[in-house]
């Protein structure tokens, strides 16, 4: 996909929705509900929980639907799990490296959503290499 123009929200979350049918299967396999949000940057709350110096230091932020706060949990889970993107600090991140958009994306999501689920980086550099190889 070829942009004259910085790809929009609209134009991420297609490309998102895309890319997260073919993230590897260990990361699928945790992923039986989960919505993706764009957002232009990261929201002056979450910059603070996230004790961020700069709203341009997150990428991405995965969420889980039950938990209310970091390790506190609800009763009733009322919401399902959210992958957030944030699609300034991405757009930084494409133009610094020069990547293909579509191999970026995939490799921020398997990035937040494998150490959200615990792999190690080892195995989250594996799976980026992996699905990089799978693309050529």
């Amino acid at each position: 996909m070829n942009f004259t123009v910085p790809p929009a929200i609209e134009d991420i979350e297609v490309i998102s929705a895309s890319v997260f049918e073919d993230l590897p299967e260990e990361i699928l396999k945790f992923c039986e509900e989960i919505q993706i949000v764009v957002e232009d940057i990261v929201d002056e709350a979450t910059e603070i929980d996230q004790g961020l110096d700069d709203p341009f230091e997150l990428l991405a932020l995965y969420k889980n639907g039950r938990e209310i706060a970091p390790g506190i949990e609800k009763k009733i889970a009322d919401s399902i799990d959210t992958l957030t993107l944030y699609r300034r600090p991405i757009l930084d991140l494409w133009c610094e490296t020069g990547e293909d958009f579509s191999y970026l994306l995939r490799q921020i999501m398997i990035e937040e959503l494998g150490r959200k689920f615990d792999f190690t980086e080892s195995e989250i550099a594996e799976m980026t290499q992996r699905h990089y190889q799978g693309m050529l």
